[in-house]
């Protein structure tokens, strides 16, 4: 099942702020975390992980329900890459 993000702003009105405050604190930090990958910087949350922007080069192609050779552009990607004390979390179960 996965955790929406409807399901972080009911965590949030949980520890007692309002509905209308618990949307725009998870609305806020988004909004924070995606303009900063939008300009290439990196996202590190202490304890959580890192989200980079990674440069994909052009590369040669297929398209799968034709067989047709293409090329695709180059683009930008984020990846997440988990921290330690995540990964031995996750792993401890």
């Amino acid at each position: 099942m996965a955790l929406t993000k409807n399901d972080i702003v009911a965590r949030v009105h949980d520890l007692g702020f309002t509905k209308k405050k618990s949307i725009d604190i998870v609305e806020d930090l988004l909004e924070i975390i995606k303009e900063n990958l939008e300009d290439g910087n990196d996202v590190l949350i202490s304890g959580f992980g890192k989200f980079c922007v990674k440069d994909k080069k052009a590369r040669r192609g297929r398209n799968p329900a034709t067989g047709d050779d293409l090329m695709l552009r180059e683009r930008k990607v984020v990846t997440f890459k988990c921290s330690g004390k995540l990964r031995d979390r996750i792993n401890s179960f």
